[in-house]
């Protein structure tokens, strides 16, 4: 028996509800350790109307950005190369566990002792905490990778541009957008922690100015804020490109 699709008004309920009881203890509590939702979405519209809460977003953003786009690169020619050769996954293996269980923090720390407090320490700690997560899913996507396909690309002599685009990468598609809204969730949140410990702008520096004088609702506000930007990527950007690109891997895979 086959669930058929919950109705549209059913993804609308728990975020007003949510909201709801914020503001119903907010009321009760009567605290500044827990502002209400519009006194918080003052605290933004005050931020938005001076312009700093769009240059340190602007920032923000562009750490996440050439994070990510570094960290999505490197990790998947990692993964494709360790799962398709097991040489190099032999070998591999072991930095790459552990990498993935190297805290952020501590990478952070080393790597602004080692180069300072300038942006590429800010950047390479990202990177580095990223690319084994990325690592790790492309690889399997690479083991899966059909065996019928190889020969047939082998038989008609597929270039290795043609087969990386009609070969692997329809294959691989579900690996790297797993990777991709993985990758976006945590490097946001790493790079807010690495500018804390080391920025003298972007969100994650006003996050640490607010909590200095226990401003919840500036901390509130710009983390709010950039929750807004990540959702607007996730439904202005990746999930048309999923559509689309799910349509285009059918017609490469049944066309193969």
């Amino acid at each position: 028996m086959t669930r058929g699709a919950p109705p549209r008004w059913a993804y609308w309920i728990a975020l007003p509800v949510l909201i709801a009881l914020w503001a119903g203890v907010a009321v009760l509590l009567q605290s500044t350790l827990l502002p209400s939702p519009l006194a918080v979405l003052a605290t933004l519209a005050e931020a938005a109307g001076s312009g700093e809460l769009w240059r340190h977003l602007g920032v923000t953003l562009y750490r996440v950005v050439v994070s990510f786009l570094l960290a999505m690169a490197l990790g998947t020619l990692l993964g494709v190369w360790m799962g398709r050769s097991a040489l190099a996954n032999a070998v591999l293996d072991p930095v790459l566990v552990l990498f993935l269980n190297l805290p952020a923090l501590v990478t952070i720390i080393l790597l602004y002792v080692w180069l300072g407090l300038v942006e590429p320490a800010a950047i390479l700690a990202v990177v580095i905490n990223k690319v084994p997560n990325v690592a790790v899913t492309v690889r399997e996507g690479a083991r899966s990778l059909d065996g019928k396909l190889e020969q047939m690309a082998r038989v008609y002599r597929f270039s290795g541009w043609q087969r990386c685009w009609h070969v692997w990468t329809p294959q691989l598609f579900p690996y790297l957008m797993a990777a991709t809204r993985g990758g976006l969730a945590l490097i946001w949140k790493i790079v807010l922690v690495v500018e804390l410990l080391g920025r003298s702008e972007g969100i994650g520096f006003q996050l640490h100015m607010a909590f200095q004088v226990f401003d919840v609702a500036t901390i509130l506000a710009y983390s709010l804020a950039f929750i807004a930007v990540v959702q607007l990527i996730e439904l202005g950007l990746l999930q048309p490109i999923e559509r689309r690109a799910s349509r285009w891997r059918r017609t490469e895979v049944s066309g193969a």
